[in-house]
């Protein structure tokens, strides 16, 4: 019996995971790097061990370092959640090895399938090899072999974009997994992805836990996912779970796993198996009622699984939310998480608390939250519903953008592919505040601020304020009067510095309003307090191309200097954030009148990496 785990792994999985162990009685360890010394993981766990490391990134890999804090600590299991070291062999050997209940399928699978091209060979699929690809194959998929989550990944849609993209996958690969091995693979830009998830015990027992859909992507990252898969025939959703136990038992398979396929024109498209418990498991777990986690410790345990699985019951749709900003290229956000507050009738996975930091070292996953109801449509609506009356105070995130895509037909009608957000992203960003959140963050702090007892027999002259949201300025105006404050076509029903009462056209509407100094969080709106005088230093060059998130300058174009004469939309400067690569392009045809950027440059939000002079339209060729 497993008496103390140790989770090799940070955030909201490791959070995960101990709270089952804390409802199954197991005492718990955490893993930290310097960067997550109080990260919430650490704080829930009955004992945290630190792993030194050479950066916070690499910490986790370390599978020396995690054994010797397990042993140090007294565990006798190890999880390793997902991500990391969760499929890797030679990790899940060295548990073993030290005498530690590993919680996880064997080694020997693990390898079996770490490869994406390992597993398409032992499914009997041959990838495309790099110099084989013609014209006619195109558009292609460029992937990493080893790991997941999007990253060393690349479509490619003309030939002589396939060099640099290759490239790029590896060093991404690389940098994410410590493997850069990738390959190619025909990209079908209109199929839906659908896995089916395993579990399966010692005993030859498999368990083929109904359908995901998982094609609401960015950056072939997932970001909503449910269960059942929606519109699939019987005979196809019989033929998914067939080769998913195919593919499980092909391997010997122990554990929980998740088998991964492209559905296009009827017809399933292997396209690899993960060796571990999988980031939207929580939709599977809703609809079967079941806990993943405690079928992992049961099973590595020696326990047999029933014959067959529990039955299935509604429908279960998870939305993950991202410190990112969707209309910005998915810029990754850091800052501090002032509040999370979910609204109740939801289930919420997370790794932050209110007062986090949300750092520049890992994936920029604030939470998941999962909604379960009778059919799919009660589904979306209530997890639509949830996400809009969230409190969520901090970075920008992608909570507007998951419950547009919610509420969107091609997704309630089950119309999606994982090509949605190429067609929809502009439509699904434009900028939608509240006409009256600003208007709202100017009375809150207006409140006590009243010259002379708010009021003067003299009319005066209105007070303005300033404010930026979705990357619109917007100009506000008020009075104090006689009766409090007031402001034209409104009627102010109340007014203090948290909350604000207005009413337009009949209709009245109650405000929150919190600040975090010049940030401002009005109901779901956020908005940041310009100056009332712009600095005029604070004024960039024209064609300046700055930073749009804290990282590292990992590349600048080949030949790059000033002088230069560039295209629009032409790469120039490649930054490392969050374990993804972000490309910074030329805004405008022009000249490189400055570069500041180098490789290995440690870079904060809003530093100069360089300045594109515009060619004037009629001098262009």
């Amino acid at each position: 019996m497993v008496q103390t785990l140790l989770v090799a792994n940070r955030g909201e999985i490791a959070c995960r995971i101990f709270r089952t162990c804390a409802e199954w009685g197991i005492r718990t360890v955490a893993v930290h790097s310097d960067a997550d010394d109080n990260a919430l993981h650490t704080r829930v766990a009955d004992a945290a061990v630190r792993l030194p490391g050479a950066t916070p990134a690499e910490t986790y890999l370390r599978g020396d370092l995690v054994v010797k804090a397990a042993l140090a600590a007294g565990a006798d299991a190890v999880h390793p959640g997902y991500g990391f070291l969760s499929e890797n062999a030679g990790f899940a050997r060295a548990v073993l090895d030290a005498g530690l209940t590993w919680i996880g399928p064997p080694p020997e699978a693990i390898e079996a399938m770490a490869s994406k091209t390992r597993a398409k060979e032992l499914m009997g699929i041959a990838p495309l090899g790099e110099a084989d690809v013609t014209e006619a194959d195109l558009p292609v998929l460029v992937k990493a072999a080893a790991g997941g989550g999007g990253r060393g990944m690349r479509v490619v849609r003309r030939l002589d974009e396939l060099p640099a993209a290759l490239e790029g996958a590896r060093a991404e690969a690389a940098s994410a997994f410590g493997d850069g091995e990738v390959f190619v693979e025909p990209y079908l830009a209109h199929g839906r992805h659908v896995e089916v998830q395993i579990l399966a015990d010692t005993h030859g027992t498999v368990w083929a836990l109904g359908t995901r859909d998982c094609s609401l992507q960015r950056r072939h990252q997932k970001v909503v996912e449910e269960a059942p898969a929606p519109g699939l025939s019987p005979q196809l959703e019989e033929e998914l779970r067939a080769l998913a136990i195919r593919a499980a038992r092909s391997v010997s398979y122990v554990g929980a796993g998740t088998v991964e396929f492209l559905v296009a024109d009827g017809r399933a498209h292997f396209l690899e198996m993960n060796t571990r418990l999988q980031v939207e498991h929580p939709v599977t777990e809703e609809v079967f009622g079941i806990d993943l986690v405690a079928q992992q410790i049961r099973v590595a345990e020696g326990h047999a699984l029933p014959v067959d699985p529990p039955p299935a019951r509604g429908h279960a749709v998870e939305a993950r939310l991202y410190a990112e900003d969707p209309a910005r290229d998915w810029a990754p956000q850091t800052g501090t998480l002032h509040r999370l507050d979910v609204p109740p009738g939801v289930r919420l996975d997370t790794g932050y608390t209110d007062g986090d930091t949300i750092g520049v070292h890992y994936d920029p996953m604030l939470a998941k939250v999962i909604a379960h109801a009778p059919t799919r449509a009660e589904a979306l609506r209530r997890l639509a519903g949830a996400l809009e009356r969230t409190r969520l105070h901090g970075p920008v995130t992608n909570r507007d953008l998951l419950v547009r895509s919610l509420r969107h037909e091609e997704l309630t009608e089950a119309r999606m592919d994982t090509g949605f957000y190429d067609r929809h992203l502009p439509a699904l960003t434009a900028p939608a505040p509240d006409p009256h959140a600003p208007l709202a963050a100017a009375l809150a702090d207006a409140h006590g601020r009243s010259r002379f007892g708010g009021w003067r027999n003299v009319p005066s002259q209105p007070q303005v304020k300033r404010y930026e949201t979705g990357g619109q300025e917007h100009e506000v105006r008020y009075r104090h009067t006689r009766q409090g404050l007031a402001a034209d076509g409104v009627r102010v029903v109340h007014a203090d510095a948290r909350t604000v009462v207005l009413e337009a056209d009949g209709v009245r509407r109650t405000y929150e309003v919190a600040r975090y100094g010049d940030e401002i969080h009005v109901g779901g709106t956020r908005l940041t307090a310009l100056p009332r005088f712009p600095d005029p230093a604070a004024q960039l060059a024209p064609g300046s191309l700055v930073a749009p998130m804290p990282g590292t300058v990992v590349r600048v174009a080949d030949g790059l200097t000033e002088g230069t004469a560039v295209q629009a939309g032409q790469p120039l400067i490649w930054l490392e954030a969050m374990k993804m690569q972000h490309r910074i392009t030329a805004p405008a045809a022009g000249t490189l009148t400055a570069l500041h950027a180098e490789p290995g440059q440690q870079v904060e939000p809003g530093t100069v990496l360089a300045v594109v002079q515009e060619t004037p339209p009629q001098e262009r060729p």
